[in-house]
């Protein structure tokens, strides 16, 4: 006689839970509720490449426009010159300029403090896309800019938070 009782839902999910499937739904519906990011970027430039690699691995949804009038968005933007690096991102109504680590733009996401966007001037040897192998990171900051100035959101040793 073989006797077959029926799976109760707080088993199934107790089994679902035991096996990792729970915590990585949770995890790509996370991923599903960040909002579209556009880059735009220069077509001949190989270490925004790199960072939008880097913002995938994260879990942002990308689309890349690529321009050789970049500076122009950059104006329209109202991304100060001395913040201005090689690529442009849009995501949230926040601009995100240059080599802006995953993290701190899914804490300015969360966060939502007042300014345009973050910026991480020039090119900083070990932040996203622009590492360097056998050479060490630099320390950079992460700059929170708006109508009210500019402030560090932000300092990492490469991707790391300082």
């Amino acid at each position: 006689m073989s006797s077959t009782l029926p799976i109760s839902r707080r088993a199934l999910l107790a089994g679902f839970a035991a096996s990792g499937l729970i915590t990585a739904s949770r995890a790509s519906l996370a991923i599903e509720t960040l909002p579209k990011m556009v880059v735009t970027k220069d077509p001949n430039c190989g270490c925004c490449t790199g960072w939008v690699k880097h913002v995938r691995a994260a879990g942002f949804n990308v689309e890349v426009l690529e321009s050789s009038e970049v500076n122009r968005l950059k104006a329209r933007l109202g991304v100060p010159e001395a913040l201005a690096s090689c690529h442009t991102a849009e995501i949230g109504g926040y601009v995100i300029e240059g080599h802006v680590p995953p993290a701190a733009i899914k804490r300015l996401l969360a966060e939502k403090p007042e300014g345009k966007g973050l910026a991480v001037p020039g090119m900083p040897v070990g932040s996203p896309g622009m590492e360097v192998e056998g050479v060490e990171p630099d320390t950079y900051e992460v700059v929170l800019f708006g109508p009210s100035g500019q402030r560090t959101y932000a300092r990492y040793i490469g991707s790391r938070e300082a």
